[in-house]
């Protein structure tokens, strides 16, 4: 086998896949559960399957150049369907698996989409019903075997069928080679909440140039001898570059998780080598070990809180990458036999040498919990229009509460009013169709203005200390970041999701989700009685609980960033519903409008 690469020079992600075809042949490439359990398909076999598919869109006609979208959740079939655009130099134009017909309408008028890929018999309905307002797609293929006579709707099976047909198969190795850095690769629409969302323009070269950019510094820790776990949606840049791009240059193993909610499931199942994830995922678990740990007595709870005081000691050598010697030493590895690895192999965490944290704000003490066990997670930060990696950690080199130094090639500053700004090869080509946007988010030394806030402490390491439209300007004049806030909150065992809110107000109040199987357990306790989270929500004694939560977590805040008044709420907030990003991350406009009464009525004179 030809040594890998740690950086390649290769103009696009296919011709990096191209490469580890003929460098890992017969290996296992994607890992996919059918009939119950994983099933492996080796490099070779991905590769007939993508220049099967290639060959039927060279059949219609497709030119380089030319858009498709693609409307499916995270599958095999997916890498298959964008390694095949990719490769004949057309631009994938991904849709979230969860966005609604109109949602989807606009992404693929905007894109100028001639083809639709669908993933579900579910996603051909959400197309079917605006197609006739789509005159510009020819062609809707499907993913799933569906029996279907309409017109214009064929299954990727056929498609491959078709493609096995097709007689000028040597323009396929045409169209890679003719790739060039600077050609677009992708247009993916940011999830706006207010307006209609923009089309970021990524190149073939900023995938390879980003994906470099973490090689330069991961590359022993993403080979051929390892497997991810891939369960964040493709349709953003996060799990396609990190997740997906990052793994075929490493000829790591890809194996789908089957949906979010079978994660810890897919997770002991495949138990990876490493995984990419936002941080509700490590959110929950922290919060069910110790929920599980509250309920354990006698010796097995004495010995798991001693483990947690012996992980607490043992966070800064993890950070380090060193082993503590001693006393200490001989504790983490006792610790480690009796508690840590029993846990680690339980959740499938036995495995990881490193898991990743993005797309938001990873709480401190969330950070610890998994780096005291000798969990190495690190956090990073990017956005879609830096594809996305510009900041990590590294290991040894770990400080909870930070992003980390900038990635190789990358220049990070920090604007007078703090807002952060980057230069790199990873930053977009600009906003798909909208010159003013573009214009609007580059300063005229050619910085992105990512409307993040922070700050950088003199060894380059990146703070996020807010978001520029998150930020409340109370009536007061304070500005006041909500999201550290709201960190320190969700560290309570009884509060599951919170927004802080307070612009333009006298002060500061919280829409509250508490953790009900947490409260729950609690209430029981106190003799409470409570038929559903209503009944639960509006009892006093409960109430009286959370507010004594909020003072705790809240104390180390100035007076004005104290929460004075607060509302709970019965129903978790989610994607589905529409609160969350595809990244999970709060939709404060949403939730802002969406519970304005209650808002509102945290605020009575407010309304004089």
């Amino acid at each position: 086998m030809e040594d890998l690469m740690i950086q390649y020079s290769e103009s696009s992600m296919p011709a990096i896949f191209q490469k580890q075809v003929k460098n890992l042949g017969d290996q296992g490439c994607v890992s996919y559960k059918k009939g119950g359990v994983y099933v492996d398909l080796s490099w070779n076999q991905m590769d007939q399957l993508i220049r099967n598919f290639a060959y039927y869109l060279l059949s219609l006609g497709i030119k380089k150049g030319a858009k498709i979208a693609l409307f499916s959740p995270n599958r095999y079939e997916w890498f298959v369907a964008d390694m095949a655009i990719l490769s004949i130099g057309a631009v994938n134009v991904p849709i979230y698996a969860t966005n609604s017909s109109e949602e989807a309408y606009y992404i693929i008028d905007n894109s100028d989409s001639v083809l639709c890929i669908a993933g579900t018999d579910d996603h051909l309905e959400r197309i079917l019903k605006v197609k006739k307002r789509l005159p510009k797609v020819k062609q809707i293929i499907v993913f799933d075997e569906i029996k279907t006579k309409t017109p214009g709707v064929i299954t990727l099976s056929q498609a491959i069928e078709k493609g096995k047909t097709y007689k000028n198969k040597q323009e396929f190795e045409k169209r890679i080679k003719s790739i060039r850095k600077d050609d677009l690769a992708t247009i993916i629409y940011t999830s706006g909440t207010t307006g209609n969302p923009k089309g970021v323009m990524l190149t073939h070269g900023n995938f390879v140039a980003n994906v470099n950019q973490i090689l330069y510094d991961f590359s022993d820790y993403v080979t051929y001898k390892d497997v991810c776990l891939s369960f964040l949606p493709l349709s953003h840049s996060f799990e396609r570059t990190a997740g997906y791009y990052l793994a075929i240059a490493g000829g790591a193993k890809i194996a789908y998780a089957e949906d979010f909610s079978t994660v810890p499931q897919n997770l002991a199942e495949i138990r990876p080598n490493f995984i990419v994830s936002v941080p509700r995922l490590y959110e929950k678990i922290h919060a069910g070990i110790l929920a599980r740990a509250a309920d354990v007595k006698g010796i097995k709870k004495a010995l798991f809180n001693w483990s947690l005081y012996v992980a607490k000691k043992n966070t800064p050598y993890v950070c380090q990458d060193k082993k503590p010697k001693g006393i200490l030493g001989f504790q983490v590895r006792l610790a480690d036999k009796l508690i840590w690895s029993k846990l680690k192999a339980a959740l499938g965490f036995d495995r990881i040498r490193i898991a990743v944290s993005g797309g938001g704000p990873l709480a401190v003490s969330d950070a610890e919990f998994f780096l005291g066990m000798g969990i190495v997670i690190l956090e990073g930060f990017g956005l879609t229009e830096t594809t996305p990696v510009t900041n990590v950690n590294r290991p040894g080199m770990i400080q909870p509460g930070s992003v980390g130094p900038a990635l190789k090639d990358t220049i990070i500053k920090i604007a007078d009013d703090g807002e952060i700004l980057i230069k790199g090869p990873q930053v977009m080509k600009g906003y798909y169709k909208n010159p003013k946007a573009t214009k609007e988010v580059f300063t005229k030394d050619g910085f992105f203005k990512t409307g993040d806030i922070g700050v950088i402490d003199e060894k380059g390491r990146l703070y996020i200390t807010g978001r520029i439209k998150d930020i409340i300007v109370t009536a007061g004049g304070k500005n006041i970041s909500p999201q550290n806030i709201e960190n320190s909150l969700k560290e309570s065992k009884y509060i599951e999701q919170v927004a802080v809110i307070g612009d333009r107000r006298k002060y500061l109040s919280a829409l509250v989700i508490p953790a009900f199987e947490e409260l729950g357990k609690w209430a029981k306790k106190q003799g409470i009685q409570f038929t559903n989270n209503k009944e639960l929500i509006e009892n006093d004694k409960v109430n009286e609980l959370i507010a004594q939560e909020i003072q705790k977590y809240t104390k180390q805040f100035s007076r004005v960033e104290q929460i004075r008044k607060f509302k709970l709420l019965e129903a978790e907030w989610s994607q589905a519903s529409g609160e969350l990003t595809p990244t999970l991350k709060v939709k404060r406009r949403v939730i802002e409008q969406k519970y304005a009464k209650e808002i509102e009525s945290m605020y009575p004179k407010d309304m004089d």
